[in-house]
């Protein structure tokens, strides 16, 4: 019934690029240049924030998730459409762009690969709900350290190590229960590798970078692991 709307997921890109942006272009207006260690960390800290509101909307929205996977089933059935996909190219109207209903379906889709996240009992639900909760306070502490040194350099390394450590275990165990529950035979291999593996790798590899960089700033006293 709304006119103006835009696509789930350039609505997501553009929310990405509008909470990163600040990060670097305040880094570059306070040294004159740019890192790409840095640049690449802040763009995370910007795809994690966006995750976690999601996941905030995983918690709250949890009893329609498994209606709600009835129905993407239903409608890849129906038409042979990835749902994930249809969602993602689904306009959403402005006045709903923060509705935690329609992003439930980020995790109603994704239950089409895992049906874990129709279910609250399970490892990935309560892992994803935890770092929704858990991880936006220090991510966006290190957010605006990385940026202009609002912590001493060693204090951002002990808090870095903690953070980036977690990300790092906890993605990897999900991949490892997915594989050792055999969810694998469930679906493609293109399927795996792009909805499962390709995006828990980006909590697995960027995570790697932060813990380097967080132990060059613990072990060297100073943030010239930002180039600062």
């Amino acid at each position: 019934m709304h006119r103006w709307g835009a696509p789930a997921g350039v609505i997501a890109a553009v929310a990405v690029g509008l909470l990163a942006l600040p990060g670097v272009g305040v880094r570059y207006l306070l040294h004159g240049d740019l890192d790409a260690f840095h640049c690449l960390l802040t763009l995370f800290f910007a795809i994690n924030l966006v995750v976690c509101y999601w996941e905030m909307c995983l918690f709250f929205r949890r009893d329609c998730i498994g209606e709600r996977s009835d129905y993407w089933r239903g409608r890849r059935d129906d038409t042979g459409k990835t749902p994930a996909v249809e969602f993602l190219t689904t306009s959403v109207p402005l006045n709903r762009i923060l509705s935690p209903t329609v992003w439930a379906d980020v995790w109603a889709t994704y239950s089409m690969f895992d049906s874990a996240y129709a279910d609250r009992n399970t490892y990935g639900f309560n892992i994803d709900i935890g770092n929704g909760f858990a991880t936006p306070a220090p991510a966006l502490i290190l957010y605006v350290t990385y940026t202009d040194g609002l912590l001493p350099a060693v204090a951002a390394g002990i808090l870095g190590v903690m953070l980036f450590w977690q990300w790092v275990y906890g993605s990897t165990l999900y991949v490892v229960s997915f594989l050792v529950g055999r969810k694998r035979t469930r679906i493609t291999m293109r399927e795996f590798y792009l909805y499962v593996f390709g995006l828990n790798a980006i909590w697995v590899l960027l995570p790697m970078l932060g813990l380097y960089v967080s132990v060059r700033l613990v072990l060297d006293g100073d943030y010239g692991a930002l180039g600062i």
